[in-house]
């Protein structure tokens, strides 16, 4: 019998998605930074950076717990 390989692919698969979403997250963070820092200019686009730094940070929280369950589930 060969071993289920397949419970360590996931895990590699959702540790790429995970710092590639980590990645997305920090720079929309940077991007909300900036924005505030310009304020009152470019107040107009608040809502729309912090929806997409919000959701890239839920995303986030997502794959953090598939990857515990991945990683459980390969023991």
């Amino acid at each position: 019998m060969t071993p289920d390989t397949s419970a360590g692919t996931d895990v590699a698969a959702i540790q790429t998605r995970l710092r590639k979403m980590n990645s997305k997250a920090s720079q929309l963070k940077l991007d909300l930074h900036d924005l505030s820092e310009e304020l009152p200019l470019g107040w107009e686009g608040i809502l729309d950076v912090a929806r997409r730094t919000y959701d890239a940070y839920a995303e986030v929280a997502v794959l953090e717990n598939e990857l515990r369950a991945a990683k459980e589930a390969a023991k």
